[in-house]
C-alpha cells in the first residue's frame, strides 16, 4: 500500500492501551489517539493533591503515553453523555458502581462516530481476554463490537488471536500473525512485550483508572444520590467525592472534612458554594456542608465535628468560624466531640 491504514486507539494511560497502539504502530499502521473524559477518571486529579500521593508523577498519563509512542492524541469531554451509561446501565454494575460493559461499549460507539467523521479505517483498543471480569471476557467481546456499530471494525490487538479475524485483519491491512495472544489477567506477557518495545516506564500495569470501581468512591457516590433524593449529579459533585473525609451526621447534611493542607487548599475553590466551617482558635480543616437548610443544632453539631478534626481536638472548648453561602460569618464556641460521639454509620 502506498498510503498507510489509519487506526483511532482508545488510549486509557495504562500499559494495554499503550502496547495496543505500538504494535499497529509496528506494522506502518498510521495511529491516533483518542482519551473519552467521563469526569470519574482517576488520572490527573487525587495524585496532583493528595500528600500520600505525592511520590506519583503528577501527570495525565493519556498524554504521557500519546507522548512516549509519539502518536497525536484527541481528549474528549463526554461527562454529560455519560450521566445516562451510569444511571440507566443494559448491562447492570459491576462489585461497585462501575457499569464496565455499558462503558466500553458506549466508548467504542464514541470512537466509531470519531473514526467515521474523520475518515479512519478501524479502531483498536488494549482489551484481553479473561482481564477484566465484566468487559473482558470472550462472550462480552462480540457485545461491545455490535452494540457500539463498530463491528469487525473492532481490533484487539493484544488478543487478536483468540478472536476471529477482523476486517482489518482480512484485507491484510494489519498482518494477524505479528498480533498477540494475551489471555487472563496475569501481565507478565504484557510487561515483556514493552521490554522488548523499549518501554522501560508505564502507569501501574494492575491499575484502574476509573473511580466507580473503587468501593469507597461508589459508596459516597450513592450516599450522594440517597441524601438528595435523586440520582443527578454535575462535575463538581464528582470533584468533591473525590477528596476529603465524608460524614454524614444526620439525613439532610453531610460534612466533608479536609484531610490534608493539600486538600484544604482544594476545597477552598469550592467554599463560596457551601456553609462551611473553619476552626479559628486553632489550626484545623475546612468543611463543608453539603445538603438542605441547617438549623442552629445542626450548625452546632458541625462546628463540633470540625473541632474534633482539629488540633484542638482534646480542648474543652474551640471557636469555629462559620460563614454561610451569602458570605455571613459568625463565631460558634463548641466543645470538640469526642470519637465515642462519632457513630461509625456517619462515615461514609
Amino acid at each position: 500500500m502506498s498510503t498507510p491504514r489509519k487506526a483511532v486507539a482508545l488510549i486509557s494511560g495504562g500499559l494495554d492501551s499503550m502496547l495496543a497502539a505500538k504494535t499497529l504502530l509496528a506494522q506502518g499502521v498510521h495511529v491516533e489517539g483518542i482519551n473519552f473524559f467521563t469526569g470519574f477518571c482517576v488520572e490527573g486529579h487525587t495524585h496532583a493533591i493528595r500528600k500520600k500521593d505525592q511520590e506519583k508523577p503528577k501527570r495525565n498519563n493519556a498524554l504521557w503515553v500519546a507522548e512516549q509512542i509519539g502518536i497525536k492524541l484527541h481528549i474528549v469531554d463526554v461527562v454529560d453523555e455519560y450521566k445516562d451509561v451510569l444511571l440507566n446501565p443494559k448491562h447492570g454494575y459491576g462489585s461497585n458502581m462501575n457499569p464496565c460493559l455499558d462503558c466500553k461499549g458506549f466508548m467504542v460507539k464514541k470512537a466509531h462516530e470519531w473514526m467515521l467523521a474523520h475518515g479512519f479505517d478501524f479502531i483498536i483498543t488494549g482489551e484481553v481476554i479473561g482481564q477484566r471480569p465484566m468487559s473482558q471476557r470472550k462472550d462480552t467481546m462480540p457485545v461491545i463490537a455490535r452494540e457500539s456499530g463498530a463491528l469487525d471494525r473492532l481490533l484487539r490487538p493484544l488478543c487478536a488471536k483468540l478472536l476471529p479475524p477482523t476486517l482489518p485483519e482480512r484485507e491484510g491491512w494489519v498482518d494477524r500473525e505479528r498480533l498477540h495472544d494475551f489471555s487472563g489477567r496475569t501481565r507478565k506477557p504484557q510487561m515483556a512485550l514493552a521490554e522488548q518495545f523499549g518501554i522501560a516506564e508505564y502507569a501501574q500495569p494492575a491499575g484502574g483508572c476509573c473511580f466507580l470501581t473503587d468501593v469507597s468512591y461508589s459508596k459516597k457516590l450513592v450516599d450522594l444520590w440517597t441524601g438528595r433524593g435523586t440520582r443527578e449529579y454535575d462535575f463538581d459533585d464528582l470533584m468533591l467525592l473525590k477528596v476529603g473525609r465524608h460524614l454524614r451526621p444526620r439525613p439532610h447534611f453531610k460534612l466533608i472534612v479536609g484531610r490534608e493542607e493539600g486538600e484544604n487548599r482544594f476545597m477552598e475553590g469550592y467554599r463560596h458554594q457551601f456553609t462551611h466551617f473553619q476552626t479559628v482558635s486553632c489550626p484545623g480543616p475546612l468543611v463543608l456542608a453539603d445538603g438542605g437548610a441547617l438549623s442552629d443544632d445542626d450548625l452546632h453539631l458541625a462546628a463540633g465535628l470540625a473541632a474534633r478534626f482539629s488540633q484542638g481536638r482534646d480542648a474543652a472548648q474551640v471557636d469555629v468560624q462559620v460563614t454561610d453561602k451569602t458570605g455571613v460569618s459568625r463565631t460558634l464556641t463548641v466543645a470538640p466531640l469526642s470519637a465515642g460521639q462519632i457513630p461509625a454509620e456517619w462515615y461514609v
